[in-house]
């Protein structure tokens, strides 16, 4: 079943993951134009702490979600997941070989 977004909330998220998208593209600019290794990594920097806040925000509002069903009886299942993912989002990204 899908989680309901409240439409603000949504709007928001929207909003910070399109500038992460627009962030990428200048960057992808920077490549193509041979701009300084420094430029392009202090870009990289701010996009990926651009997309941590993002995805902060949604964690954030889907814990809040599973918080309040656990507490109004609709089971800690939800609550035991959402951990779980918590957990994996926390971890620091992989700084080592190529995907």
């Amino acid at each position: 079943m899908a989680e309901q977004v409240n439409p603000r909330e949504q709007a928001e998220m929207l909003a910070r993951l399109r500038r992460v998208e627009g962030q990428i593209r200048g960057i992808q600019r920077m490549i193509e134009e041979g701009r300084e290794c420094e430029a392009i990594v202090t870009q990289l920097l701010a996009a990926r702490a651009a997309l941590d806040k993002a995805g902060t925000l949604i964690m954030g509002q889907h814990i809040e979600r599973c918080l309040t069903s656990a507490r109004d009886g609709e089971g800690s299942g939800g609550l035991e997941r959402v951990m779980s993912y918590f957990l994996q989002f926390a971890r620091p990204c992989d700084t080592g070989e190529e995907e």
